[in-house]
């Protein structure tokens, strides 16, 4: 389902990711660890599309995204990765059904279509009563399972979720981490979570260990990098990347998303 190779990323003369391999298999839920400024966020980054790497290939689901253009990489990542986000990231002049619907308005899907899966999806996530309330009538959990619903209104293959839980209470925690395997169960997505929540980690099928910007094997050993092109050394006075913080936004918006005549085109342009 994912594949990368040879990922390498540096800001200035930092190198955050060092050669980074990875598979992950259609279905997984797989969680990413590691201490801050290891190179979370950052590769969760690039696997998402949101940002390039300097070096290496992405493959989803069969294509190359390192080669699309950029027209072609924003259409693909519309509608076939979801994201959620550490503060939920829900746009406060709209209700929480439109919240749910904007990708899938954003992605030429029908008012009448987007509306339908909006309502069904906040069904699912115990919402249907809530779904006219704006972001500051909700409560936090309420406001997480929502960007869960607009993640998947455009049924994507692929899920990626950065700190998903980490402003969230114990109890809220426990209810979105059920949520994702349950989602996996019923839908069949693939789900990649960044996040320093060790009850989370313990509970996906898999954990992958990054310290330095590498790979950690089952033994604690770094995974051997392919060797690169032109090294990078990094300057020790140098900060990483936050890790946890949200994802890039995707661009202003220009047109109502709520209005039925709006095209992708239009609301991209």
């Amino acid at each position: 389902m994912i594949e990368l190779r040879n990922i390498r990323k540096s800001f200035g003369s930092l190198q955050v990711l060092k050669g980074i391999d990875l598979d992950i298999e259609r279905g997984e839920v797989v969680s990413i660890v590691g201490p801050s400024g290891a190179g979370k966020t950052t590769l969760l980054q690039i696997m998402g599309t949101l940002d390039a790497a300097d070096e290496g290939s992405v493959v989803i689901d069969g294509t190359d995204v390192t080669r699309l253009s950029t027209k072609q990489l924003a259409r693909f990542r519309n509608q076939n990765i979801g994201f959620v986000f550490q503060f939920h990231q829900l746009l406060p002049e709209f209700t929480a059904l439109e919240n749910v619907m904007i990708p899938a308005l954003i992605g030429g899907i029908s008012h009448g279509e987007a509306h339908r899966r909006a309502e069904e999806l906040l069904s699912f996530m115990g919402l249907a009563e809530r779904a006219s309330h704006k972001p500051a009538e909700l409560s936090g959990g309420e406001k997480q399972r929502v960007a869960v619903a607009r993640a998947l209104v455009n049924k994507p293959a692929v899920v990626l979720a950065d700190e998903p839980s980490g402003s969230l209470d114990s109890a809220n925690k426990a209810e979105l981490h059920r949520l994702f395997f349950d989602l996996r169960d019923r839908l069949g997505q693939t789900f990649v979570i960044v996040t320093h929540d060790e009850s989370l980690a313990a509970q996906t099928d898999r954990t992958i260990h990054l310290r330095d910007g590498q790979v950690i094997d089952g033994e604690g050993g770094l995974t051997e990098p392919t060797p690169p092109n032109e090294p990078a050394e990094p300057t020790p006075d140098e900060a990483a990347p936050i890790e946890g913080t949200p994802l890039p936004d995707l661009g202003p918006v220009h047109r109502d998303p709520l209005d039925p005549s709006c095209t992708p085109e239009t609301f991209l342009a």
